[in-house]
């Protein structure tokens, strides 16, 4: 089992994460980030992110769930949708996801990563899991609920 790792704000050093060229839109992003944390089998990863402003085009090749820590954006996606998102909340992309991000002023936020693993792979995983759930002891409390925690 490995060890809890904490990090202060003085450990955290961000670094260049240049945006694509040829995905900026408008204006002069400058985006830092700080790899976090990655998992053993290498199929998630947790970052933190920060931009300034600007208008470009993202698109995602991995699964992303974001919670914004500061500032926001407004998000436009393909189909004509347009979300306003700001301090605090969350916002997950799909693999194969594509949305313009127009950043006014900043964004910071917390971004945690997952390769999504091949459909045959994860519906034997589930069969293993509902299997060791039925032949699991019954004076443990399921994973996921509030006695667990």
């Amino acid at each position: 089992m490995s060890k809890p790792r904490v990090f202060e704000n003085k450990a955290v050093k961000l670094k260049a994460a240049p945006i694509r060229p040829e995905w900026i839109i408008s204006g002069d992003p400058v985006a830092r980030n700080h790899v976090l944390f990655v998992s053993e089998d290498r199929s998630s990863l947790t970052l933190f992110w920060e931009c300034t402003a600007g208008v470009f085009k993202w698109i995602y090749d991995e699964e992303e769930t974001i919670y914004v820590i500061d500032g926001g954006m407004t998000l436009t996606y393909p189909n004509g949708e347009v979300r306003t998102v700001g301090k605090g909340d969350v916002v997950y992309f799909a693999a194969g996801d594509t949305a313009v991000w127009t950043v006014e002023s900043h964004v910071q936020k917390m971004a945690v990563f997952r390769r999504p693993m091949p459909k045959t792979f994860g519906q034997l995983l589930a069969v293993y899991h509902r299997a060791m759930a039925r032949f699991a002891p019954t004076s443990q409390p399921a994973r996921g609920t509030a006695e667990a925690a």
